[in-house]
């Protein structure tokens, strides 16, 4: 199932095996605020295939993830409106630990402590395969897209926008 020796199991991963998910796993030197460049440099794919997971709170601080392309950034006001909500903005780190499970920079969407409601950006769906969080820092996970509709229940958004 996985093309590299196992980094190590993580709950994403367990919950990705027992959903029988196949998946390859790629390790890399985690760098403090390198986000999905430096992932996407060291394992030498192109940003746009990597997957960030962002977690983010609605006006009554209810949770919910956002899958976003590694190029791009959230249209908070396109994402609220999508979602039948006033607004929506990032959670503190701390608020999305407790939420999540997982420290910043290893957020999964799989196997979170809480269920939340996950949206992915519609033209992820459209690639061939994707690298998204394994649920450590330093650690991304190879997989079809599919997977983030067919096993995770995640409604397609349009709410990216051009990063800086």
């Amino acid at each position: 199932m996985s093309k590299h020796k196992n980094v190590s199991e993580t709950p994403a991963t367990q919950w990705l095996r027992k959903a029988g998910v196949p998946f390859a796993e790629h390790a890399y030197t985690y760098v403090d605020h390198g986000g999905t460049t430096e992932s996407a440099r060291q394992l030498g794919v192109d940003e746009h295939r990597v997957v960030k997971t962002l977690v983010m709170e609605d006006e009554e601080k209810k949770p919910l993830i956002i899958l976003m392309h590694g190029d791009r950034s959230v249209s908070t006001k396109a994402l609220a409106r999508q979602t039948s909500r006033k607004r929506i903005e990032p959670c503190k780190p701390e608020v999305a630990e407790r939420h999540t499970g997982y420290q910043v920079g290893g957020t999964s969407p799989f196997a979170t402590r809480k269920a939340l409601p996950i949206f992915v950006e519609r033209s992820i769906l459209a690639l061939e395969e994707i690298y998204i969080n394994g649920g450590r820092r330093g650690f991304l996970v190879s997989i079809a897209p599919s997977v983030l509709v067919d096993k995770l229940r995640a409604t397609a958004v349009d709410c990216a926008l051009e990063s800086d």
